[in-house]
C-alpha cells in the first residue's frame, strides 16, 4: 500500500462561514434542540428547493422513515423501491413492517426503470399487495424520469415519496429534484454535496405534512405542561448547533455542483482518450431535460469487452495508490437482508454493480490529487 496521503472518494469540505454560525449557537446558548439556525436553515432549503416547507431532522433515514408514516404505511403494506440504491432506501420500509417490492434500472440514468414500475404497481396489486407508495431515487445526483414516474404514480393513485438524498442541486425540466413527490428527502451526511456532520431534511408543499414530521420527529409531545404523549414519537430533530454548519455550507452549495461537474467532465475526457484505444465506457449520461449535480463520478465497463478489464481491477489499482474508489451500491434485491422480497428485474442493475465504480468525486480534489488520479487510470488503461 502506498504511503501517499488518502484521496477519499467524497469527503467534506467546509466553505468558510459555518464556524461563525456554530460560534454564534455558543454564544447565544442556543446548542440543543432547536433554536434560530434550525429555523433559518428551513427556510432556506425550502426557497432553494422550491417547495413551500422543510423539518430539518437527523438523517435521510430518518425523513424516509417518516415520510412513510406520513403516507400512511404500516404492517402488511407494500412500497416499491428502487433496487439499485443505498439501504437507507429500504429499511424504513421494513421498519414499518411492509413489504418492499423492487424495481430495476433503466440504461442511461441507472434509476427506477418506468416499465418495470408499472409491472410491479399492476401485478403486486393483482397478487392482492396493498401497495402504498413508490420510493424513485435519483442515483448519484442523475434525476430519474420524474414524468413518467410521476404520471404512472397520478395514474394507479399512489404519492410518491422521492429519495433526493445524493440530488440536491439537481433538476428535472428546470424542477429541483425532490420537490417532484408528495414529500421529499435530502441528506446532509458527511459524504454528500453539502454537510452538517450528520443530517437530512422532509420537504414538501403540504404544510400539516411538515408540521406532523417536526412533531412526530421530537417525540410526538403533546401539548400540555406535563410530558403526555398520544402518538408514537422519534427523537429525529437537528440540532441548533449542525444546522449551523448546514447554513455556513448553503452559501457554498453551487459552487460545490460546480466543482463536481467540473469533475465528471474531466473524468469522461479521460475516458474518451481510453476509447481512442479501443476501450468500451459506460457513464450515467445526462439528457436534454437532465441537470446532475454529479454527486459521484462513476463509469461501468464490461471486462469480455476491454480485454478484461474489469471494474475490481481498476479499484484495487486506485487502492494500490492509496486512491478511494468504490463499486457501486450492490441493488437491495441482492442483499441478504432483502432475498424473499418481490423483484421486478430486467438486469441493468445487476450488470451495473458487477462493473460500474464509483471514483474520486470531492469538490475539494486538488490538482495534486488529479495529477495522482490521472496517473493511476492511464497506468490501469495504457
Amino acid at each position: 500500500m502506498s504511503m501517499k496521503p488518502k484521496i477519499w472518494l467524497s469527503s467534506p469540505h467546509m466553505g468558510g462561514r459555518e464556524q461563525d454560525y456554530v460560534a454564534e449557537a455558543f454564544a447565544t446558548n442556543w446548542i440543543a434542540p432547536l433554536g434560530p439556525h434550525v429555523n433559518e436553515f428551513e427556510r432556506r432549503l425550502a426557497e432553494y428547493n422550491g417547495v413551500g416547507h422543510a423539518a430539518a431532522l437527523s438523517s435521510g433515514t430518518a425523513a424516509l422513515h417518516l415520510g412513510l408514516i406520513l403516507l400512511d404505511v404500516g404492517p402488511g403494506d407494500a412500497v416499491i423501491v428502487q433496487s439499485m440504491t443505498f439501504s437507507a432506501s429500504a429499511n424504513p420500509v421494513a421498519y414499518l413492517g411492509a413489504t418492499p417490492v423492487f424495481v430495476d434500472s433503466e440504461p442511461g440514468t441507472w434509476n427506477m426503470d418506468p416499465e418495470q414500475l408499472e409491472r410491479a404497481i399492476v401485478e403486486s396489486r393483482a397478487r392482492g399487495l396493498n401497495v402504498k407508495a413508490i420510493i424513485p431515487v435519483h442515483l448519484y445526483g442523475m434525476p430519474a424520469q420524474m414524468d413518467r414516474i410521476g404520471t404512472l404514480a397520478e395514474q394507479y393513485g399512489l404519492p410518491l415519496l422521492e429519495d433526493a438524498a445524493e440530488a440536491l442541486g439537481s433538476t428535472f425540466d428546470g424542477q429541483k429534484c425532490g420537490s417532484f413527490g408528495r414529500l421529499g428527502v435530502l441528506s446532509f451526511n458527511g459524504n454528500k454535496i453539502i454537510t452538517t456532520s450528520g443530517g437530512g431534511a422532509l420537504i414538501g408543499n403540504e404544510a400539516a405534512l411538515i408540521e406532523k414530521s417536526r412533531f412526530l420527529s421530537t417525540q410526538a409531545r403533546d401539548a400540555a405542561p406535563h410530558y403526555q404523549h398520544s402518538h408514537i414519537g422519534y427523537n429525529y430533530r437537528m440540532s441548533n448547533v449542525l444546522a449551523g454548519i448546514g447554513l455556513g455550507q448553503m452559501e457554498v452549495l453551487d459552487d460545490r455542483i460546480a466543482a463536481r461537474r467540473a469533475h465528471y467532465a474531466r473524468y469522461v475526457a479521460l475516458f474518451r482518450s481510453f476509447e481512442a484505444l479501443g476501450y468500451v465506457f459506460e457513464y450515467q449520461e445526462e439528457d436534454t431535460r437532465s441537470f446532475s449535480n454529479r454527486w459521484l463520478s462513476c463509469v461501468a465497463f464490461d471486462p469480455a469487452r476491454n480485454g478484461g478489464k474489469s471494474r475490481e481491477g481498476l479499484r484495487l489499482a486506485l487502492e494500490t495508490e492509496n486512491i478511494e474508489a468504490r463499486p457501486l451500491w450492490k441493488p437491495m434485491h441482492l442483499q441478504p437482508i432483502f432475498t424473499s422480497a418481490p423483484m421486478y428485474a430486467n438486469g441493468v442493475s445487476e450488470r451495473l454493480f458487477d462493473q460500474g465504480l464509483c471514483l474520486p468525486s470531492g469538490s475539494n480534489l486538488t490538482e495534486s490529487d488529479w495529477e495522482r488520479i490521472e496517473a493511476a487510470l492511464r497506468a490501469y488503461f495504457d
